[in-house]
């Protein structure tokens, strides 16, 4: 039987503020810090404390609530989300349900078949816990609790289940992560554990409009890791259909050695955590002037940004996507558009993504890290246009700025790089090779005419990968003529 995946996305986002939600405990990085460095008695959970609401926080909500065109609610209310674990210090954690922040907001994803939208079902404000490491070493098997992360900010963003193929997981989560950076009010660091994705799965029959039997895979902390669980799950479930027999309502974690899935616990309904408000703090009533003040920040959103893009400097699609992904490197690409002079400005949208990518993915080094500036990039790329160096010279020119910091100018001067033009001089170096290969030539006479080809290669090696490849061609040819209309 074929079955359509159904999947919803729930994204756990850090806040970026400088203290946590309910109390003055500044925000450390947790992989940086030693352990336990910034708690204090609230974020402990002491007995008689009480927490006080972190006002940068609701307005970092509220400016992702927008960007996600959802309805910010007038009045929201914190309840107390109550289970027990180790590293949750109150046994409950401050968060909302019944009265979240805002609702109704919806992102559009361009996935292989079109744009397709995704509803969001809630944005709404909780607060993070503690981090548990477990050990195992001579003394036994034991665990440790770190508290610097328990309080932190979090923001919950919850999809309604639209998202039918890992094309749709995929374009959804990127570009949600891309509005919470644009935004500035998180990092999107998925290694240190700021962002993080949980997926609820089911599959259904084929033209079904009913729901299957959903299960949620926790904490996945990168892209890859995400849409590998979904695959295996999706495929899973599946199986067990097949057979017969049903899928289990159950919470599972992501085994990457494994690559599966693996059983946690039961899932959980909201019952089970056993709501009811905080009665510690008030309802967050929030003014309409405010939203408004607010919204009148928000940036250009990546999406927008990449529609500009395509129109304005004739990127295609795919490329106006990859650089407005990225705020800086966004504005590195605007910039250097600006200083071209000659060259257009796709020329620099494929040189960002094809060689200045490739060179810092090879180094490992961060975009930030790179030694071009964009007046730089720009520099080399009209001196390209205009003719002075070819396609090859200007890419091992490129690799020599970003390790060295030297400009384009100043290394085709010193390594003497320039471009051969003189088209007497080329068709030198052409009657050249082709002297010196006469048995090559023999077999280009008779017929075989992708011996041309090999003809060019050896006349640009002898020319030291210099010569103008379009008056290299031209002579080429002319020269290749004359000697088959002699025959």
């Amino acid at each position: 039987m074929k079955y359509q995946p159904v999947i919803g996305l729930e994204v756990h986002a850090e806040l970026a503020t400088a203290t946590k939600m309910f109390c003055s405990c500044r925000v450390v990085d947790t992989t940086l810090s030693e352990p336990n460095v910034s708690v204090c008695p609230v974020c402990a959970g002491m007995p008689g404390t009480l927490p006080v609401l972190n006002h940068r926080a609701v307005e970092y909500g509220i400016k992702v609530a927008l960007a996600l065109g959802c309805e910010v609610k007038h009045t929201s209310i914190f309840a107390r989300k109550n289970y027990f674990y180790p590293d949750l210090p109150k046994g409950y954690q401050i968060s909302q349900y019944e009265d979240p922040l805002a609702v109704n907001g919806k992102l559009v994803v361009d996935t292989p078949d079109g744009e397709h939208t995704i509803r969001v079902k809630r944005v709404h404000l909780e607060e993070d816990t503690g981090k548990l490491t477990h050990v195992t070493d001579t003394a036994g098997d034991y665990s440790l609790v770190d508290l610097n992360r328990a309080g932190v900010p979090l923001l919950e963003i919850v999809s309604e289940p639209d998202m039918h193929s890992l094309e749709d997981v995929r374009g959804y989560a990127t570009q949600l992560r891309a509005i919470v950076r644009e935004l500035g009010v998180n990092s999107g660091d998925m290694e240190k554990g700021v962002i993080r994705f949980e997926a609820n799965v089911s599959i259904r029959p084929e033209g079904s409009d009913e729901l299957g039997r959903r299960v949620e895979i926790k904490n996945l902390n990168s892209f890859r890791a995400m849409e590998r669980a979904v695959a295996y799950e999706i495929e899973r479930q599946a199986v067990l259909l097949d057979r017969g027999e049903q899928v289990a309502q159950e919470t599972l974690g992501w085994d990457e050695s494994a690559q599966a899935t693996y059983s946690q616990r039961s899932k959980e309904e909201a019952h089970d955590y056993r709501y009811f408000p905080e009665p510690d703090l008030p309802p967050l009533i929030v003014e309409e002037d405010w939203v408004e003040e607010i919204g009148g920040t928000l940036p250009e959103l990546p999406q927008q940004k990449a529609q500009r893009f395509h129109q304005q400097y004739e990127v295609n699609p795919a490329e106006a996507q990859i650089l407005a992904s990225e705020r800086e490197v966004a504005d590195y690409f605007e910039a250097c558009v600006s200083l071209l002079k000659v060259a257009p400005p796709r020329n620099a949208a494929i040189w960002i993504i094809g060689e200045l990518f490739a060179w810092l993915n090879q180094s490992g080094k961060l975009f930030s890290e790179g030694k071009v500036n964009p007046q730089m990039l720009a520099e080399l790329l009209d001196t390209l246009q205009q003719g002075t160096i070819n396609q090859n010279t200007a890419k091992s020119v490129l690799v020599k700025m970003l390790d060295t910091g030297r400009s384009a100018s100043t290394i085709i001067e010193q390594d003497g790089l320039a471009q051969l033009s003189d088209s007497g001089f080329i068709s030198g170096l052409i009657s050249g090779v082709i002297n010196a290969h006469p048995k090559e030539l023999e077999n280009y006479l008779a017929g075989k005419e992708t011996l041309a080809n090999w003809f060019f290669g050896q006349v640009m090696k002898a020319a030291g990968g210099k010569a103008n490849p379009a008056v290299l061609k031209s002579e080429l040819e002319k020269q290749l003529n004359q000697l088959r209309n002699t025959q």
